[in-house]
Parts: structure tokens; sequence; C-alpha cells
């Protein structure tokens, strides 16, 4: 899939086939997400890859719109190390940038995903930390649901022109 395709097709995809999705799949997720962009270069992420059966069945417990992973194969936790960071409050610019790379790379490989955000909501941070066992310096940043779509969803076209501004407002 080319590069404008996969981005203006992407949706969120809450509903998953239960076919299994590869380890080798998620592996792929992770290189992409890993090549994003990040705050002089410092990639101050940290990943936790989720497919144990109990725990992507408690994280709708405590996050109201977390019922997909019930279907989903695997989560991913995208995580900010604050020990990595050496330019203070970028972790979560660079982390949502790898987070779009994971949605991307899993729209493009025919899997459906979906942004959970966990941070800034204090109680759902405090929660992931303790459920995943996350070192204190680990703020996480959003959980992603991935497997196989049991739904299509068409392109929507977000284009807005009053949001456009030249050289000033």
């Amino acid at each position: 899939m080319e590069a404008m395709e996969a981005i203006l097709s992407r949706r969120s995809i809450r509903r998953y086939s239960g076919e299994s999705v590869s380890e080798e799949l998620i592996k792929e997720l992770l290189q992409a997400a890993m090549s994003a962009p990040s705050a002089s270069n410092e990639q101050p992420w940290q990943f936790v890859i989720i497919d144990d059966r109990r725990i992507l069945d408690e994280i709708p417990r405590f996050h109201p719109y977390a019922h997909m992973l019930k279907e989903a194969s695997w989560a991913i936790a995208v995580c900010g190390d604050l020990n990595l960071e050496m330019m203070s409050g970028y972790w979560i610019q660079d982390c949502s940038a790898a987070t779009q790379n994971i949605l991307l790379a899993a729209h493009a490989r025919g899997l459906g995903a979906v942004w959970l955000g966990v941070y800034p909501n204090g109680e759902r941070v405090k929660t992931v930390q303790k459920l995943l066992g996350l070192p204190e310096n680990v703020m996480p940043l959003c959980f992603i649901s991935i497997g196989y779509p049991a739904e299509k969803k068409p392109p929507s076209n977000r284009y807005n022109e009053s949001r456009v501004h030249h050289n000033h407002w």
C-alpha cells in the first residue's frame, strides 16, 4: 500500500475476527514505531506487547473505551521512559509519532488497530503502571489494540479548508 493511500484510508478498527496475528507482524509494527522522529533523536520510547488474555480482558475494566481488547489478538502499550528523555516533555510527541507509525503500518499490513489514550489521565496512568509492572520512570501514553478486522470502514475525507491559515491567522 502506498503511503498516501495508507494515511488517507486508515480508520480506527474496533471489531476483530479472532484470527491470530503473528509475532513477526508485531515486530514489523514495532520496527515502524522505532523509525518515528523524536526530539534530538533521543527515542524515549518503551513498548509492552500484550497477548495475555487476562491482561487484555482487565484493561476494559478501568478504561471505558477499551472494550475491543476483548476481541483483539494483541495490544501494545506505548510508553515514554523519562530516564531517556533529554528534552523535558517531548516524550509525549515522540511516543505519539511512534503510535501513529504503528497505526499506519498495521493498516498497510491488513490489520485493524485503534489508539486508546492513557496519558494524561492520572488514574489510568497509575493503574496501567501497576497492571504492567512499569518502573516509576516509565509513563504509559496509550494502548493500541491490534487484530484482523471484522469490520470495514470506508475512507473519511477529513480535509477542512477552514482550518488552514497562510502566514498568519
